[in-house]
């Protein structure tokens, strides 16, 4: 019987007609109660497929997300929608609305939250009263350790699923491998789940890649670029200070209607650029990753990369967003000697040296000295970060490991007995994610420097094939014509004349002859 709702849910909801492809059979799993593994590619209507199962089913979703803006955006488009009983819970709440929330969760329908708020005790407790008939993670990659995003909090997921009852869980995804795809079943303690796993290919999105002599020659096609392309349009740079700078450029150099954005920003600043895109007050984003996961804005015409990627998998989450509605869109990668630098270093920060792991090691150590075990409270570890002088993203990828290792269980830090072998432990799964991240970003390099179609390489890097449907135009190196996603001007003489009387005039001497 509920299966049979599904259209009527579709139309009454989300006013279409007909589901987009993939997304009426992992509903259908999802209501049958199955655990779902679910890979569409970006723009896909990955959202569809828990929204009309909450509908349907009795009870509340809990959606885990890994992003604040991806949270508030996702609550502000139910609400609009006419959904009342939707909270995000999040750092946007005040203490005395979040402890509200908590006591009153039974009651809404749609329950966003983080991994790392679901590392309270609080809320799991909260949690435990909810009828919870769907347990969503969104953005699944993140879960692995091999994904292009790994969250450590994400990896808990499993287990506090466990906790909350095992209700049917329901894995979104829009890029992942074979083996981020096992990653994510196993992390998430899965059993004969149901994979949906449908193509990374947006046909109606063409792929070039624009080679430069020089970082000036690339600022100066970038503003070409921008100046031709008919938008709306992203662009994606490796660091906050070249998205403000380029921003400022090309504002200075008659583009208007351009801003930039950045995890550095207020959040409060942050929603307000997503939004003046989203309701069309702004042309051009300049922006890092951290913008456009979650953006629901349709007609996104073109993405420009001004910095290389270091993975294929973050690229096309990127190019993505492009041509959400169908129509053709264009993804332009801006290259000048010696970009692949850039990458090479931000791997080798993005996870602790081994220094940083002793660091931590031997403070706790400190901490334990006199005690078995020590409570780990969210001062400790504010503590922890400052006194050995690590990131909190450091912090936590060494907090995981030490989870995993039982240095630290139930919250509690152990005696530290054997430091040099944990460091060694540790430090051995560091230089393989390193290992892992530069064998992506060679992918990035032969992809960018090779002969062969572009789009075939990526479908062959996820385990497809392009055939016979190889969309038309597809790439630089098979057929393309920048100009045609270039802004149309006009020549028709009404539109030519600058004075409305000189309009008026003509036309009434027209109709006089």
């Amino acid at each position: 019987m509920k299966i049979m709702e599904l259209e009527n849910v579709l139309k009454e909801k989300f006013n279409y007609d007909t589901f987009r492809d993939g997304q009426r059979e992992i509903i259908t799993d999802v209501l049958e109660g199955n655990d779902v593994i679910a890979m569409l590619p970006t723009g896909g209507g990955k959202s569809i497929c828990y929204q009309i199962p909450t509908y349907i089913n009795v009870g509340s979703t809990l959606i885990v997300s890994p992003l604040l803006s991806l949270m508030e955006d996702q609550v502000q488009h139910l609400k609009k929608s006419g959904e009342k009983r939707v909270i995000a819970l999040n750092s946007f709440l005040s203490f005395f609305e979040k402890r509200y929330a908590i006591n009153d969760l039974r009651h809404y329908r749609f329950i966003f939250t983080s991994p790392e708020m679901l590392q309270s005790s609080a809320i799991i407790k909260a949690l435990k009263q909810v009828r919870l008939s769907l347990f969503v993670v969104d953005e699944a990659h993140c879960i692995s350790q091999w994904g292009h995003d790994f969250r450590p909090d994400y990896s808990r997921l499993g287990h506090i699923r466990k906790q909350l009852g095992n209700p049917p869980c329901l894995a979104l995804t829009a890029t992942a491998t074979k083996n981020v795809i096992e990653d994510i079943s196993s992390s998430l303690l899965l059993a004969q789940e149901k994979r949906h796993i449908h193509t990374v290919d947006r046909s109606n999105i063409a792929l070039a890649v624009e080679k430069t002599n020089s970082l000036d020659d690339k600022i100066s096609s970038l503003l070409s670029n921008v100046k031709k392309l008919a938008g709306p349009g992203i662009i994606y740079f490796s660091s906050r200070i070249w998205a403000e700078n380029m921003a400022k450029y090309l504002f200075d150099q008659g583009v208007s209607r351009i801003a930039y954005y950045h995890g550095g920003m207020d959040q409060e600043q942050r929603l307000l650029i997503q939004q003046q895109f989203i309701n069309n007050q702004l042309d051009i984003i300049c922006c890092t990753s951290a913008f456009g996961m979650g953006i629901n804005k349709p007609n996104i015409r073109y993405v420009i990369h001004f910095h290389l990627p270091s993975q294929l998998e973050s690229y096309l989450q990127e190019i993505g967003r492009a041509g959400r509605d169908g129509a053709k869109s264009i993804a332009i990668l801006l290259y000048s000697p010696h970009d692949e630098e850039i990458p090479e270093s931000l791997i080798n920060f993005e996870l602790p040296n081994r220094e940083n792991v002793r660091d931590i090691l031997y403070y706790l150590e400190r901490l334990t000295q006199n005690e078995k075990t020590v409570s780990l409270s969210k001062e400790l570890e504010e503590e922890i970060i400052r006194r050995t002088g690590v990131s909190e993203n450091y912090w936590r990828f060494v907090r995981h490991h030490l989870k995993e290792t039982s240095v630290i269980s139930e919250n509690k830090i152990q005696k530290l007995v054997q430091i040099e072998q944990v460091a060694e432990y540790i430090g051995k799964i560091i230089a393989q994610r390193i290992n892992d991240k530069h064998q992506k970003l060679l992918f990035m390099k032969k992809w960018l420097f090779s002969d062969g179609c572009r789009r075939e390489q990526i479908l062959s890097y996820f385990g497809e094939d392009v055939g016979i449907d190889k969309p038309i135009p597809c790439c630089d190196r098979c057929s393309i014509e920048l100009s045609d996603y270039e802004k149309k001007t006009f020549t028709n003489e009404a539109i030519q004349l600058n004075d409305w009387r000189q309009e008026l005039a003509r036309i009434l001497l027209k109709g006089s002859e």
